[in-house]
């Protein structure tokens, strides 16, 4: 009888865990940088907020007892507010309240600041999104325009076009809206604000004319730095290569000018909303709007430290979370930024 002999198996060694693949991993490498770069600024800017309602030297005693408030009532009101502690620890107190979303009380009238912001954020946000949408797509196609026409009259009225508007102040052209399209054309309402779950045709009516007031110079940026990258990239030899084996100007554009190109106009748009923010407080004025940045501005005409401070908070937020989005489509088109560190 024949015996058959068969190999034992192989005992079963633990496989490695794949490594991650080198784009991976310089991606995860960059978003690591750039967190470890964010919160330092946040503190920094945070440090700084609370530093100038600190050394303001305003009480709260100012804005509940007037001027009739003695020493004595002062000292009593500031120890409710927690005012008579070490700056240090009210710093330190207040960060921990801002990371779990506790911005404080109003010294006016006793609500929470986070809670009022709430309600009047919408308000901001809107109005602010849709500039930032007009001011994208106006943009985009005025450079798109003027990069493919570049040198002839297009491009010149274009490029006219843009540095006219680029020096209209925001409340300038919101009244030169509200005369033309409320008053003389009254296609549109010139103050109010509801909310798109109540009525979207009225939200978008009573937001449009603010919002076109705050995109005119974020149109005339980001239309100037594309046409600038636009036409650097089509002088580049790979636009020549691709015309020499005869792909059509379309795709030219669409698959290798715009993604070199587009660089400086995407990092434009990271700047443009602090802007945004800023020239919410005068145009929410004008139209008659109870958004973030009025309520910004009437709390520091008040005197009233922790609605700036909130604000300003808030703010802070905003712009820098902003600005991780625009650096990660920058990664995205120049994916070589990443392993450079930029």
């Amino acid at each position: 009888m024949t015996s058959v002999l068969v190999a034992a198996p192989a005992p079963a060694v633990p496989r490695a865990a794949a490594p991650a693949p080198p784009r991976r991993r310089t991606a995860l490498r960059w978003w690591g940088r750039t967190l470890a770069a964010t919160v330092p600024v946040f503190l920094l800017a945070t440090g700084a907020t609370f530093a100038l309602g600190a050394v303001s030297g305003l009480s709260p005693a100012g804005l509940k007892l007037g001027d009739a408030a003695t020493p004595a009532d002062v000292a009593r009101v500031d120890a409710e507010f927690g005012l008579d502690r070490p700056v240090a620890v009210q710093y330190a107190d207040w960060l921990v309240g801002v990371l779990h979303g506790d911005l404080g009380v109003s010294w006016s009238n006793g609500v929470g600041v986070a809670e009022q912001i709430g309600q009047r954020l919408e308000v901001s946000l809107s109005v602010a999104g849709l500039a930032l949408l007009i001011g994208v797509l106006g943009g985009v196609a005025l450079g798109v325009l003027a990069a493919v026409l570049r040198g002839t009259w297009v491009d010149r009225t274009i490029t006219a076009f843009c540095s006219v508007i680029a020096t209209l102040p925001p409340f300038v052209v919101a009244i030169g809206l509200i005369v033309v399209f409320a008053v003389l054309v009254p296609l549109v309402p010139s103050a109010g604000y509801v909310s798109p779950s109540v009525d979207v045709g009225a939200w978008f009516s009573l937001i449009v004319l603010p919002a076109t007031a705050l995109s005119l110079d974020t149109v005339a940026d980001v239309a100037r730095q594309l046409r600038t990258g636009l036409v650097a990239a089509y002088r580049e030899n790979f636009v020549l290569g691709a015309v020499v084996r005869g792909l059509p100007p379309r795709r030219i554009l669409g698959v290798h000018v715009l993604r070199n190109g587009a660089g400086p106009a995407v990092a434009v748009l990271g700047l443009r909303v602090p802007v945004l923010i800023g020239g919410a407080v005068v145009t929410e004025s004008v139209f008659g709007m109870a958004g973030f940045g009025r309520f910004a501005a009437e709390g520091a005409l008040r005197g009233d430290v922790p609605v700036v401070q909130g604000a300003l908070v808030v703010a802070i937020v905003v712009v820098l979370a902003f600005s991780l989005l625009v650096n990660a489509l920058l990664v995205r088109l120049r994916p070589a930024a990443a392993g450079r560190g930029t």
